[in-house]
């Protein structure tokens, strides 16, 4: 058969997501904080961008015209000039697609809310006057000692050189916010080409820094160095951190027989052992945990009904002036200047859409979560419903990924408590008596109730015996789930449990 070219024409079906898309796509699992990061690098890149600040400040001349100053510069690199204005109601998004990711960015985003409560620069103005109380700039930057800048202070203290310093220091870097050494020191000696004796000799140098258990390798090597600093480790603590898995279990007879002591000693013992820290570094200043910030509130209103609302302050408030795109597409000259004026137009308005259709997304997605978890919200976790992302999608008409980026990374902040959307959706325990499904949150509840009211070694209940409640309750459930849940509380077993309330009875 011969080879020969030839032209043909196909006509197909095909999904083409666009950049627009992939954008509306990626508003919509943004967490609040990470659209905040994400929408202020879009205000440094789009001249025709600029926030909402009308009502947050009551003099917004300021504001305005520093953007305005910003957005000319910017756009004379492009060779126009011009100014400023907003309006993002006619905004369209262009192409259209069909499939899952039609459904997708159907709903991404949103706009036209507060952006938020500005840092407020007034105090560090003052620039560290000596006169009245220490509001000066010095007091706002402050901020704690970490682990690693106080072991590296005492690193320069130590006399340590050469390349034993240089050892050290990589030692410092291998120790976790715990205080705990996560580096293997024949791995590390080979990346170095040192002796791995000189790393263990550097690193007896370094275990002898403050705070007293820092740089140990695990928990017994950190609790025998506080035991050391105290001139407490003797023979008989050095038996009790071997046998630290018989104290987890409580097995004190056999810890006896392990450390040769007696009744009163073997207390004596274990009362130092748990005045130590098992996390030294702890104390130590890190990074500045992140606060919960929730995207939703919901309140009880009259008559039993349920007011769902967005918390302005996490949604970021974008503009997009239309005479400022006039006038510099009037003095736009080159097809450059023409081109980067449309595209960032057209950016401009595919963002103020996208983040007003993520709002309305996140809210439509909340309200159908709050409809279907009343109960919990009226009575408690006992009344938690069996809910997917499928019972949402199908309600609310949209595609179950779209439920899945809306819940990621949001939170509820309910009378209950503030939790994470992911959170309503459980699994389903089918019933014993053919009612309606529990949840498996429900379930976990009714577990730890049950051991909760156990109050002496005779009224201990056994994974088999919770089993025969829970069925009794109407609950159909395994006695391997109840061990996996019972685990996944950190609960201990029942031979542990009634170990435990024997020794304190």
């Amino acid at each position: 058969m011969a080879l020969s070219a030839r032209l043909e024409i196909r006509q197909g079906q095909g999904l083409v997501i666009t950049p627009q898309l992939q954008q509306a796509i990626k508003l919509l699992q943004l967490s609040n904080l990470e659209l905040d990061a994400y929408v202020d690098a879009e205000l440094e890149k789009n001249p025709l961008l600029q926030r909402d600040e009308r009502d947050a400040e009551p003099d917004a001349e300021a504001p305005i015209e520093a953007a305005q100053d910003h957005a000319t510069d910017r756009m004379d690199d492009a060779g126009a000039r011009a100014e400023l204005d907003t309006s993002h109601d006619e905004a369209s998004p262009g192409e259209r697609v069909t499939g899952d990711a039609q459904n997708d960015m159907a709903d991404s985003g949103y706009g036209g809310a507060e952006a938020g409560a500005s840092v407020d620069w007034s105090k560090a103005r003052s620039g560290g006057s000596f006169e009245g109380d220490s509001d000066g700039l010095e007091s706002v930057l402050t901020r704690e000692q970490t682990l690693s800048e106080h072991l590296h202070e005492q690193l320069s203290a130590s006399g340590l050189t050469g390349a034993q310093a240089a050892a050290a220091t990589v030692l410092i870097d291998s120790v976790d916010e715990g205080g705990y050494l996560r580096a293997d020191l024949t791995e590390v000696a080979e990346r170095l080409g040192c002796a791995e004796e000189m790393l263990e000799a550097v690193l007896a140098v370094l275990q002898g820094f403050e705070p007293a258990g820092i740089c140990a390798r695990d928990l017994r090597e950190c609790l025998m160095i506080q035991l050391k600093d105290q001139n407490r480790f003797d023979p008989a603590m050095a038996a009790l951190l071997d046998n630290l898995q018989l104290l987890a279990k409580r097995d004190m007879p056999a810890l006896k027989r392990a450390c040769g002591v007696d009744d009163e000693d073997l207390r004596e013992m274990v009362a130092e052992l748990r005045a130590l820290t098992p996390k030294p570094g702890a104390s130590f200043g890190g990074e500045p945990a992140q606060t919960v910030v929730p995207d939703v509130y919901v309140r009880e209103g009259l008559g039993g009904l349920w007011h769902v609302e967005l918390n302005s302050e996490t949604l970021p408030r974008l503009l997009v002036d239309q005479r400022y795109h006039a006038r510099v597409s009037a003095s736009a000259r080159t097809d450059q200047e023409k081109t980067f004026v449309s595209d960032c137009a057209a950016q401009a308005s595919w963002l103020v859409k996208s983040l007003d259709q993520r709002a309305k997304t996140i809210l439509k997605v909340s309200s159908e979560i709050v409809r279907q978890q009343d109960a919990f919200l009226a009575y408690g976790v006992e009344h938690l419903r069996p809910l997917n992302l499928k019972t949402v999608a199908d309600a609310i008409g949209m595609h179950e990924s779209t439920v899945s980026r809306v819940t990621s990374n949001k939170y509820l902040a309910t009378p209950r408590g503030v939790f994470e959307m992911k959170f309503f959706f459980t699994s389903a325990i089918q019933s014993s008596e053919g009612g309606e499904a529990h949840s498996a949150e429900s379930v976990r509840h009714k577990i730890k109730q049950l051991i909760d009211t156990e109050a002496s070694e005779r009224d201990v209940h056994s994974d088999d015996t919770i089993v025969d409640i829970l069925k009794t309750a109407g609950v159909d459930i395994a006695r391997r789930t109840v061990a996996k849940y019972r685990e996944a509380m950190r609960i201990p077993s029942s031979v542990e449990r009634r170990r435990r309330l024997k020794e304190t009875a």
